[in-house]
């Protein structure tokens, strides 16, 4: 069984996931209600979830805490679900050690998909928080523009995730097939679908989505 743990303030929230991971065949709920940081990191203690899905900042916590929470407990994989925040908190979350992110918008299809996707340590990522992070730095972010944009979500495979980060180190289909033991036409064919998925068209694109999620390091930021 799939132990999952639920940890989200908000009352409403909170019974909603727990009412749709409880219509799934495999899974176990951990009772529990976390109303802040002391308590969630008891139940991770006391239940060593496989899977939790956290709306961190209604319980208080930070995105340096949630980065030493993810680290501790790191034989559990984490989707946070959160409001819309600034493109900094974006980054940060990102880079924390989480494996997926959506927004609380998001519909009952795409939470199931993060949630499958996560428990197999596969990255599920809200389109609308990749649009975020992608977007002008001039452009300001405002409810009227996020209901603009599509929820769709994006989901990258540890191979994915591999030869997005080697596209952005520059490397040729062939070292990069030389590299991961693949052949020519493999890495051909995952570099068509990467760029379909994320819904770009050069190198530069994917370059881009390999900085915004910390699959390259840099020594700067956009």
């Amino acid at each position: 069984m799939i132990r999952v743990l639920i940890a989200d303030k908000n009352y409403l929230s909170r019974v909603a996931l727990e009412l749709l991971v409880g219509e799934l065949k495999g899974f176990e709920l951990v009772p529990s209600v976390c109303g802040d940081k002391a308590d969630l990191l008891n139940q991770l203690k006391l239940s060593k979830p496989n899977l939790v899905i956290a709306d961190f900042v209604s319980l208080d916590i930070n995105t340096n805490e949630l980065k030493q929470i993810c680290s501790k407990f790191n034989k559990s994989n984490f989707l946070v679900i959160t409001d819309v925040l600034s493109k900094q908190e974006f980054s940060s979350v990102l880079e924390s050690g989480i494996t997926s992110y959506l927004l609380k918008d998001c519909d009952k299809v795409e939470i199931l998909d993060a949630i499958n996707s996560t428990i197999k340590n596969d990255k599920f990522i809200c389109s609308k928080i990749i649009s975020i992070l992608t977007s002008a730095p001039e452009i300001v972010i405002t409810n009227s523009l996020i209901k603009k944009i599509g929820c769709d979500g994006i989901q990258v495979t540890e191979r994915e995730s591999e030869i997005i980060r080697a596209i952005a180190e520059g490397l040729s289909n062939k070292l990069i097939a030389d590299k991961l033991n693949l052949s020519t036409h493999t890495v051909n064919t995952h570099r068509k679908n990467i760029m379909q998925k994320l819904g770009v068209n050069n190198t530069a694109g994917v370059v881009m989505f390999a900085v915004k999620n910390h699959l390259l390091e840099t020594n700067f930021s956009f």
